[in-house]
């Protein structure tokens, strides 16, 4: 059983500190009626729906991440099921309870005799639930329902979820089940299929700012944007854990809660110096990179930490050259958001995609290094050197038309005077970018170029590939042959019957064995094969038959041709039995006459 509580009653103040101590945050402001779930839309209108119908199920199931409001909303479920008031106006179920009603407080607290709350985690034996068959049958002693809540139901043993099916598939109509857990895949299909489900979401950043803003303003704590930004973030989604972690920075500041304590309690990062951080990293500059990393480090921050800061800021600023209004995510700081759009502009994809995959696997190498500092400092080494790398396709390219491949500049080391151990700064594959607090601009040494050398542009369009020109639907099959897919070219021979064929365009009938993604994955191989845009459509029409079937009719027709020659009708009768088992066709030698076809045979 939990330990009683006594929250505020929705629409009042809060419950007052009581004489025991402090009431944490997470308890005092625990909701006690669906107005005050806060990211859990979808289930509440599901539920009162069902209310107002009537359709209530016998059971439900809530599942979701540590902290969402399973046992809350088991208990607001309990508490909706037996509402009444003292003057008898409540009939029945409802999801409306302005004011307390008569089993309320009882119910709240976790000492109502028909609401029955169990911690499946240390009850988990069969003698457990057959000690809930054995109380189900008799009626309430007060309230509407008996309501039986089991918390963190997937560690019932196997035996127990057996002893519970019968009476949860038909329960006495006075009795109801709430079923909480984190591990929704550990609990039978067999109790899932007997109980209505709801998946309660992990609540959104910015819905967790705004509610530590109400809860702030409630404890009159003077509380910065950004702190309550970073404590949202952190918590990822868990309403218990960001107000724990709002109660922990409220102790730890002594008085206003700033950003900066926030940061120094949770070892993270400012945010702003891990946005300098990335910003020296897309300028190769590594001299000031590996200075930050340090700064940071001297002052509390993880390496592993500032790593996987820095890959959830390519993330965004990869999302916002997807999504441009990923930016407006009021969770996120003001720097994070004007300069991750101007990085989104001045970085290609190719850049952010390989920064985001080095960034990955380093976070990895330092969590298992034992001199994690330095494991970070060659991972962003990496990055820097590696990060505006020519891809293959782009280096093959260049070989092609007869130039030279694009080189790797090498990064910056900060002072300028330095050897370099790459290409001077007039070859280098990428200009760099400086950037201020605002939008990065180019910098002198990308102007200072020879004006006929070419310079490749973040953002810009790169050269065209060669095509490739398929007269004939063999040609086409030829190709997937020569590129070695034989699952591809296996299907084109004995699956497609071709409609129509022209370079570029390919209409087809099916056969019914044909796999259901086959259209899109030939459209999709032929255009990066070709390097022109292909379109494959199905048709209605019956089409001609599949180069597999026309193979066989050649063959046929082969063999009864070899089947009417006399000299072969001549020994096969003079060897009774004997059958022509396989004809095969052989290329006449150069100066020689044509050679008739040769057929074998083989007595039975």
């Amino acid at each position: 059983m939990s330990e009683p509580e006594n929250p505020a009653v929705p629409g009042s103040a809060p419950a007052e500190t009581p004489a025991g101590g402090y009431r944490v945050l997470a308890r005092k402001y625990r909701p006690s009626s669906f107005e005050d779930l806060i990211g859990q839309e979808a289930m509440v209108r599901t539920i009162s729906n069902a209310f107002e119908s009537g359709r209530i199920p016998q059971a439900w199931i809530l599942t979701g991440v540590r902290g969402v409001g399973k046992t809350t909303t088991a208990r607001i479920l309990a508490r909706a099921l037996n509402y009444e008031l003292p003057d008898g106006s409540i009939k029945g179920p409802t999801i409306h309870m302005p004011v307390m009603g008569v089993q309320d407080q009882a119910i709240i607290d976790s000492r109502h005799i028909d609401v029955l709350e169990m911690d499946a985690a240390s009850h988990n034996s069969v003698d457990d639930v057959r000690q809930i068959n054995d109380a189900v049958r008799y009626a309430p002693v007060s309230a509407r329902y008996k309501v039986y809540i089991l918390d963190e139901v997937h560690m019932l043993s196997g035996a127990a979820f057996n002893a519970l099916l019968k009476t949860l598939e038909e329960p006495p109509p006075h009795a109801k089940f709430i079923f909480a857990t984190t591990e929704i895949r550990k609990v039978p299909v067999t109790v899932l299929s007997r109980c209505q489900r709801f998946d309660l979401r992990r609540v959104d950043a910015a819905v967790l700012v705004e509610h530590l803003q109400k809860i702030a303003a409630k404890e009159n704590i003077e509380a910065e944007p950004a702190a309550l930004a970073l404590i949202a973030r952190a918590a990822e989604g868990s309403v218990r854990d960001a107000l724990s972690l709002f109660d922990q920075g409220i102790a730890h500041a002594a008085g206003p809660v700033r950003a900066e304590d926030v940061r120094q309690m949770l070892g993270l990062a400012d945010r702003v110096r891990i946005v300098d951080l990335f910003e020296a990293l897309m300028k190769g500059d590594i001299a000031a990179a590996l200075s930050e990393l340090r700064a940071q480090y001297d002052i509390g921050a993880d390496p592993a930490v500032v790593l996987g800061d820095l890959a959830e800021f390519t993330h965004f600023v990869t999302r916002v050259k997807v999504v441009p209004t990923v930016a407006d995510d009021v969770s996120l700081s003001e720097a994070e958001r004007v300069r991750g759009r101007a990085f989104a502009t001045q970085l290609s994809m190719r850049v952010l995609s390989r920064c985001w995959q080095m960034l990955l696997k380093g976070v990895g190498e330092v969590q298992a290094s034992g001199r994690p500092v330095a494991a970070a400092e060659m991972v962003l080494v990496r990055i820097a050197y590696a990060a505006d790398l020519p891809t293959p396709d782009e280096v093959i390219k260049s070989l092609g038309e007869g130039g030279n491949a694009p080189v790797s500049r090498a990064p910056s080391n900060g002072g300028g005077n330095g050897a370099s151990a790459g290409p001077s700064a007039s070859q280098s594959f990428a200009p760099r970018f400086e950037a201020s607090r605002g939008a990065p601009r180019a910098s002198a040494a990308t102007s200072a170029r020879p004006a006929e050398e070419p310079v490749a542009q973040l953002g810009t369009a790169e050269p065209a590939a060669p095509t490739l020109s398929l007269g004939t639907f063999e040609a086409l099959i030829a190709l997937v042959s020569e590129k070695r897919d034989i699952t591809t070219k296996m299907a084109l021979e004995r699956d497609v019957r071709l409609v129509r064929y022209e370079d570029g365009q390919l209409e087809i009938a099916l056969q019914p064995n044909a796999p259901k993604t086959f259209v899109h994955d030939l459209q999709r191989k032929l255009t990066a094969w070709t390097g022109k845009r292909w379109v494959v459509v199905v048709s209605r029409e019956q089409g001609a038959p599949t180069m597999r079937d026309q193979a066989d009719a050649r063959q046929a027709e082969v063999e009864r041709d070899v089947q009417s020659d006399p000299l072969v009708q001549a020994v096969l009768s003079k060897f009774p039995g004997a059958k022509i088992v396989a004809v095969t066709q052989t290329a006449p030698d150069a100066g020689m006459p044509d050679a008739a076809p040769s057929e074998d045979s083989e007595d039975d």
